[in-house]
């Protein structure tokens, strides 16, 4: 995974459909993105008419943020992005250093993405997770792919990874059966392994802390075995620090100009100078995560003498008497012998006369 691999934790801002359908607060929101450090701004890409039906209600969430009369397919018109607009943020994050990346939700928009912007790496959205058909595509796009887990159980991941992993291995015509021998397979795991992160995720905007269930993170990585994240829908920043301390390789958090702004997913999203914030703290726990190695550090070394003790005379000893409790002591600085060795030379002679606090 070129992209994800170039740094620690790979950031993503999600600034989804945040512009609100005006092509030069998207730009906007990529310089935000750019100025805040992290690695890639993400938008999404559909056609409303292709992915919800004329009748479809709005999520509470999204019903709670505009007009309650308004279908969502209505709503999703309003906030798609033209062909044209997506290649100019395309070029306009690329300008700025990042790498740009969107979500399709469907099979056109997909195509899009894969034939006129070429992207390299895809984000699989939660809501997509049963969606078999559209996994196949991205699957046999053979590009890179990080896949949101929100509203899943552990046997829907599994279903979904045994898609990608058909998807990405086989040519055979798709069945159940053929899923399950992919993901079985050696060629199949070693797919998921070089192509497929998972995010954790809960599809609920703002998501409370009590909801974010961070250690489900951990659970997908040990049953999986592949590469894991977290998309965060919580208020501010602590549950994205606290997953990139639990060994998150990617966070993705949605951002806004202003969480004033109305539509469906501002008001569950950072600021610009959160999302500065946010990144600055990755970037801090990333060095001080280290590389896990347990040994003295370059700084401690110089502390070691001071800090530490020695054994040494309590009271004066002369040759040749027995060393005991009542003579043998413990006091810094530790440049001496090991207090450690204390019972060893409990009950043997001395080998020379001390006088008090001198170094044993």
């Amino acid at each position: 995974m070129t992209l994800l691999e170039e740094k620690p934790v790979f950031v993503i801002a999600e600034a989804g459909v945040n512009h609100n359908g005006d092509p030069d607060r998207a730009l906007q929101l990529v310089d935000v993105a750019a100025e805040s450090g992290v690695d890639a701004v993400k938008f999404q890409t559909f056609d409303a008419k292709e992915i919800v039906t004329a009748k479809a209600s709005k999520a509470l969430y999204q019903q709670a943020s505009g007009d309650n009369e308004e279908s969502q397919r209505e709503m999703l018109a309003r906030l798609q992005l033209d062909k044209e607009t997506h290649c100019r943020l395309k070029q306009h994050a690329e300008e700025r250093g990042l790498v740009f990346l969107s979500t399709a939700f469907d099979s056109p928009s997909l195509a899009f993405l894969l034939s006129d912007l070429d992207l390299q790496l895809l984000k699989i959205p939660s809501g997509e997770i049963t969606n078999g058909p559209l996994l196949l595509e991205y699957a046999r796009s053979g590009r890179d792919l990080v896949v949101s887990t929100g509203m899943s159980t552990l046997e829907e991941v599994k279903t979904a990874l045994s898609v990608l992993a058909f998807g990405f291995t086989s040519g055979e015509i798709p069945s159940s059966r053929s899923f399950d021998e992919a993901f079985s397979s050696e060629v199949g795991r070693e797919a998921l392994l070089a192509h497929v992160v998972l995010l954790h995720c809960t599809t609920q905007y703002p998501t409370p802390f009590a909801n974010a269930n961070l250690k489900a993170m951990n659970s997908l990585s040990e049953i999986f075995g592949l590469r894991v994240g977290y998309s965060d829908h919580t208020p501010g920043l602590v549950a994205a620090c606290a997953a990139v301390a639990r060994g998150a390789c990617v966070i993705e958090k949605h951002f806004t100009l202003d969480r004033a702004l109305p539509g469906p997913d501002h008001s569950a999203s950072l600021e610009p100078q959160e999302l500065s914030e946010m990144v600055e703290h990755i970037r801090t726990i990333q060095v001080a995560l280290g590389d896990g190695e347990k040994v003295p550090q370059v700084g401690e070394l110089e502390n070691l003498a001071v800090a530490r003790k020695s054994l040494v005379a309590k009271v004066e000893i002369a040759k040749g008497e027995l060393f005991s409790e009542r003579n043998l002591g413990v006091k810094r600085p530790g440049i001496g012998r090991s207090p450690m060795d204390y019972w060893d030379l409990i009950g043997s002679p001395s080998d020379k006369a001390y006088r008090p606090d001198q170094l044993i």
